[in-house]
């Protein structure tokens, strides 16, 4: 079992900036990457960014040179800086990760960008 704890949802002004963090517990050992999903109202959820244990990144196309990922080892978290946000932005941002194959999700942080 693994537990994932997000926070740094916020309401922010277009062109803003907001800093997510995810610290993950449990059977950390086992983790097979990290990354953030978002989801806005009506639409599907999708990936902003994920990092593989060996340390390579992806990034959707919309948010590439905007937010960037990153992770503390120490601290088992793994953060996005969110830069230039712009209001198609807003969505809950999940937390996600994959062990023994199986998916576990955070509990959903909100982002809103105001234009």
């Amino acid at each position: 079992q693994v537990q994932l704890v997000e926070s740094g949802g916020d309401l922010v002004q277009a062109g803003g900036s907001l800093r997510l963090s995810c610290a993950a517990t449990g059977n950390i050992f086992s983790i097979n990457g990290m990354g953030w999903y978002r989801q806005a109202p009506g639409k599907q959820r999708e990936l902003v960014a994920a990092i593989t244990n060996s340390g390579n990144i992806d990034y959707a196309d919309s948010v590439k040179g905007r937010f960037t990922l990153s992770g503390d080892n120490a601290k088992n978290t793994v953060y996005v800086q969110m830069n230039s946000l712009k209001p198609e932005d807003t969505a809950v941002y999940y937390c996600h990760t994959t062990v023994l194959g199986f998916d576990y999700w955070g509990q959903g942080t909100q982002v809103t960008v105001s234009s």
